[in-house]
């Protein structure tokens, strides 16, 4: 059965995306890219659409959406974080309704896990200030910008756990969760009620099913549609 073919609910383990699936990160993301970016010569119409920075990782972003050597895409890697890093809570609120699917699902008994593709010790903290690290059984970010892919994290979470691809299920919101599932023979829900992905590109990946509200989410994992 091909992946995009797979059934979600009743899957053992589900791995979450953090950005723009649990948290509404795109606003500040992208408003902190638009200041950096214009420090380095873009303008407006040279940025275009910056939510095409949410999903794959920094620094190479930055490489692959605006063809900056990897030299400057790790300069406006560290000027973007030296901003980042200081907004503060206010900086990763949670979806309205994701406390709450997040509770039903593990009341369900499914293990839960993060996958994300920011900075480990950014994903611990922003769990913490939403107030739900305590429902993760694992929650994982990279630990530098040459290791942690979505794909090795994923990986790592189902090892973690002792659980396989065909009892786990990763749910996100960009192409880029949707591929490295795959990769890893995993499943993938997309989620549409972040905004970041363009219409159309999580069926093209392949998504197994889409949700386009945090309810429809909770139904999908938990078959009661």
């Amino acid at each position: 059965m091909a992946l995009s073919d797979a059934t979600a609910a009743g899957r053992r383990l589900v791995i979450f995306d953090f950005d723009g699936t649990l948290a509404n990160t795109v606003p500040t993301i992208t408003g902190t890219a638009r200041t950096v970016l214009a420090r380095h010569g873009l303008d407006d119409e040279a940025m275009g659409d910056l939510t095409r920075l949410v999903g794959p990782p920094f620094p190479q972003a930055y490489e692959w959406v605006y063809g900056f050597s990897p030299e400057e895409a790790a300069q406006i890697t560290a000027e973007y974080r030296a901003i980042y890093n200081e907004i503060g809570a206010e900086a990763w609120p949670l979806f309205p309704g994701v406390r709450d699917m997040l509770e039903r699902v593990r009341a369900a008994g499914r293990l839960m896990a993060v996958a994300s593709s920011k900075q480990m010790r950014l994903v611990a903290r922003a769990l913490d200030d939403d107030g739900i690290s305590g429902l993760f059984d694992v929650a994982l970010g990279k630990t530098s910008d040459e290791e942690g892919d979505k794909v090795s994290l994923i990986r790592h979470a189902m090892r973690e756990l002792g659980v396989g691809p065909d009892e786990t299920v990763m749910v996100g919101d960009r192409h880029h969760d949707v591929d490295a599932a795959a990769a890893c023979g995993v499943p993938c829900v997309g989620v549409t009620y972040g905004g970041a992905a363009r219409p159309g590109e999580l069926e093209e990946a392949g998504a197994c099913e889409l949700a386009d509200t945090v309810e429809q989410l909770a139904h999908v994992l938990l078959g009661t549609r």
